[in-house]
């Protein structure tokens, strides 16, 4: 059965006439006979009663005709929902991104990205890494916001910032008055880090293995605003970058001294799988944004 075949059937059940039929689908009469007949015989079952030169729709081409009108109508739905994620002004983009990122970097882009195209929609997921490379090669994420790492083809990863990484204490620490200290002087105190697996608690574990300490770990959370809770209640230090969870009513930052203490953020997405229109809009105004960033900041200095 052709689609060809569909479209020929439903347009002479609407207008029970051959004749007419045919010089509407620009087709000749017996071509469009034919076409019928295949179906018909597909079928196994006549769809239409001919009676000399009159052709009505029989009960069984008026069942099938119900089903052959909602397959047209989801093939129209279908196109217009395609055609509406491929227009650049519209579309949507699917975005992953790290949980630590949900606070503001992420908000804050889309706000920004949104006044320009007010019409391109997103569809945001938080996830771990190694779940947001499967998501990117399956094609369920268009871009990824995550931190720097060695990837395979055909993932593609660029960095687009850094963050510090301060020793966060609570507001009434000793400790609190400091403006640096080193990591090394840390090694008895007792850390509340992200649970394994996470970006971020990847990067600090490295950052402690640099300068060969094991970390005494008391707690560990699934959200920086859970470790940033427990610092602040006085049950441990951690490493976290500077957001909108480091209260300065509650903790107090600190420069770390003797160690590089930054995390490296990047967008990814999968190489040869399609973008649409809309994604790759959202694609350069983040490479634009962070790199006119960078110039900023180097102006500034």
């Amino acid at each position: 059965m052709e689609w060809q075949q569909l479209e020929y059937f439903q347009k002479l059940a609407n207008i029970q006439h051959m004749t007419r039929a045919a010089e509407l689908l620009s087709i000749s009469q017996p071509a469009l006979s034919r076409s019928i007949a295949r179906l018909e015989d597909e079928l196994g079952v006549p769809l239409f009663e001919r009676q000399g030169r009159s052709i009505i729709l029989n009960r069984y081409g008026a069942m099938f005709l119900k089903r052959v009108n909602n397959i047209m109508q989801e093939y129209q739905d279908g196109l217009h929902e395609i055609q509406e994620l491929v227009d650049p002004n519209r579309g949507e983009v699917s975005l992953g991104f790290l949980h630590t990122l949900g606070t503001n970097v992420v908000p804050d882009l889309i706000r920004l990205f949104r006044k320009e195209f007010p019409d391109i929609h997103f569809q945001l997921i938080q996830n771990h890494t190694h779940t947001q490379l499967k998501q990117l090669k399956s094609g369920e994420l268009d871009l990824s916001l995550l931190a720097a790492m060695e990837v395979e083809k055909p993932i593609q990863w660029t960095e687009l910032w850094r963050d510090e990484l301060y020793l966060i204490v609570p507001i009434y620490h000793p400790l609190a008055m400091k403006k640096s200290i080193a990591l090394k002087e840390l090694a008895d105190e007792s850390f509340i880090l992200l649970k394994k697996g996470y970006a971020l608690r990847i990067t600090v574990d490295e950052i402690f293995e640099k300068v060969g300490i094991t970390p005494k770990i008391t707690f560990v959370g699934d959200e920086v605003g859970t470790v940033a809770g427990f610092v602040a209640n006085g049950l441990g230090f951690s490493l976290l970058p500077d957001g909108e969870e480091i209260n300065p009513r509650k903790i107090a930052k600190i420069h770390i001294s003797d160690v590089k203490c930054e995390r490296i953020i990047g967008m990814a997405w999968a190489e040869g799988c399609y973008l649409s229109p809309a994604a790759k809009q959202f694609q350069k105004f983040i490479l634009d944004f962070f790199e006119a960033r960078k110039k900023a900041v180097k102006e500034h200095k």
